[in-house]
């Protein structure tokens, strides 16, 4: 699976503890979230198909 670079929601690079990247739970599209956007259940957008998650 290939890796995300930037978190979704704030843009912040994936290197800090606590970040992830995952396939959007309806698409194809590969989604990175920082701990802290993880931590705060931020929501964020697929660009694909709109998927709005916590």
């Amino acid at each position: 699976m290939k890796k995300a670079e930037k978190c979704i929601t704030c843009g912040k690079g994936l290197l800090e503890r606590g970040s992830t990247t995952f396939q959007c739970p309806t698409c194809d599209e590969i989604i990175g979230r920082c701990g802290g956007c993880r931590e705060q259940s931020t929501e964020y957008v697929c660009p694909k198909c709109g998927f709005k998650g916590p």
